[in-house]
């Protein structure tokens, strides 16, 4: 049902947990433990799937906390569940006890931070364009805002898609290599003609590092080639299927 970092596990005060897509009660092409707020999914069973996730962090259903996701590099400050309609962001810190910090993900990273002597978490959902547009950075300054010290910082990256799996067409490399020329070595030759391989992996390291946070883990889970334990939106459109379900990813004071 889940998977834990032993980073993270031997971290005083800190609960985390990257889900599976294990351990629920949806069906079909969501089965099982689909936590997508934003699928179209029967609305009972990913409520379902949210409280067993939030049993298991030790929260409250409606304390597993979850933005709506648009690939920014917009942070949200929680300090308990929204008032209203979730906001549009793609990372989240807090130092409230009692919350989990949830981010979704299919493909793109999730990424898990904390700063257990400040008492400070944090939570991105970092695809290639939150990557490259800063979200990374951003989570870590905002940490900091609220008593975090980066150099104490660990971020661990959960189930993402690996370079063996993302191909990209020309345009997006030139992307990468017109902001900075030295990004074309998370490319790699594809069997096609002008595309490659992307290592986005790697790319969320490099902006960690970038960051100076202390640690940096990447759990090495390629979510496109592990169909048993992972959604994957790539290999869903690849088949044409009409949707896919969202592994989350949380991390809760505690």
């Amino acid at each position: 049902m889940f998977i834990t970092s032993p980073d993270l596990a031997n971290e005083t005060g800190i609960r985390h947990a990257f889900f599976t897509r294990e351990g629920g009660v949806s069906t079909g092409i969501f089965a099982s433990l689909n936590g997508g707020m934003g699928s179209s999914d029967e609305p009972t069973a990913i409520v379902e799937n949210r409280a067993r996730m939030a049993a298991h962090l030790k929260v409250a259903p409606d304390h597993l906390i979850s933005l709506y996701q648009v690939h920014s590099a917009d942070v949200e400050v929680v300090t308990g569940p929204w008032p209203g309609e979730r906001p549009k962001a793609d990372a989240m810190v807090s130092t409230a006890h009692g919350v989990a910090l949830g981010v979704s993900s299919a493909d793109c990273g999730p990424i898990l931070f904390a700063d257990s002597e400040a008492g400070v978490i944090g939570a991105a959902h970092s695809g290639w364009k939150g990557a490259f547009t800063g979200v990374v950075a951003a989570t870590v300054t905002a940490m900091e805002k609220l008593g975090a010290r980066r150099e104490r910082i660990l971020a661990v990256l959960g189930p993402t898609i690996s370079a063996k799996a993302y191909e990209v067409g020309p345009e997006f490399v030139e992307r990468f290599k017109a902001a900075n020329p030295t990004y074309a070595r998370f490319f790699a030759a594809s069997e096609r003609p002008a595309h490659a391989m992307f290592d986005l992996p790697a790319f969320i390291g490099l902006r960690a590092q970038e960051a100076g946070i202390g640690r940096f883990v990447d759990l090495g889970l390629c979510t496109y080639g592990d169909e048993q334990r992972f959604f994957s939106y790539r290999r869903t459109t690849h088949r044409s299927e009409a949707d896919y379900g969202r592994l989350i990813s949380a991390i809760t004071l505690g």
